[in-house]
């Protein structure tokens, strides 16, 4: 190998150290700053909670796909009757994926809280929450909710107040049970990268895939 061989070699290697680094920190970044932005904010205790209008119920799949239930799903049904029956909401959009005829989050949760007593007219379905960015965004554009208090795991709700405080929304997170053990280390893994996903789309202002007529919630 000649000399110069060798030193483009070792600039290669600096570059990719490089951008490694740029990226390492970008992950710290995003995730310290939603841990940090949103933790005076959500809460597991019903008594830190204020009362507002309406709750925000981040939609998940009833079931996982080997057909077992999903405990993230109802962890969240059970978090947001609780939230109900304390009087702390009236009213409760559920926002999730309706991407095809046979996948419908917003409906199987609506059918779960019936069940579970909360009235149909208290209940509010946005078919295109396909993301935590969106269902945030969607919520007071086309809902018209300024304030709200978002239903899901801890570490969701975190994302989910910290893009909605940085828009302007008063929200709040209800921590629903979190999933224990090795069942919820991918979804984990995966909520690393999200938080990255929820700066930039924060930076960009980036708007949400579908928009669409203004419906009123009262």
């Amino acid at each position: 190998m000649n000399l110069s061989s060798k030193f483009r070699e070792i600039k290669f290697s600096t570059w990719i150290k490089f951008v490694f680094g740029v990226c390492v920190f970008f992950i710290f970044w995003s995730n310290f700053s939603v841990y940090y932005e949103s933790k005076n904010f959500i809460s597991n205790d019903l008594k830190n909670l204020p009362k507002v209008k309406t709750a925000l119920l981040l939609g998940t799949s009833r079931n996982l796909k080997g057909g077992y239930p999903n405990a993230y799903f109802f962890n969240r049904i059970n978090a947001c009757v609780r939230l109900f029956e304390s009087g702390k909401i009236e009213y409760v959009l559920i926002s999730g994926d309706n991407g095809t005829t046979f996948y419908n989050e917003p409906e199987d949760m609506k059918q779960e809280l019936i069940l579970r007593g909360i009235p149909e007219d208290k209940i509010f379905l946005d078919y295109a929450g396909f993301d935590t960015y969106d269902s945030v965004i969607r919520a007071k554009k086309i809902f018209g909710q300024n304030t709200f208090i978002v239903v899901s795991q801890k570490f969701h709700n975190q994302r989910a107040v910290y893009i909605a405080r940085r828009f302007g929304i008063e929200a709040y997170g209800y921590n629903a049970t979190d999933v224990k053990k090795m069942n919820g280390v991918k979804t984990k893994f995966r909520e690393y990268f999200a938080c990255v996903k929820a700066y930039f789309e924060v930076k960009f202002n980036v708007s949400p895939k579908f928009l669409g007529e203004t419906i009123e919630i009262n």
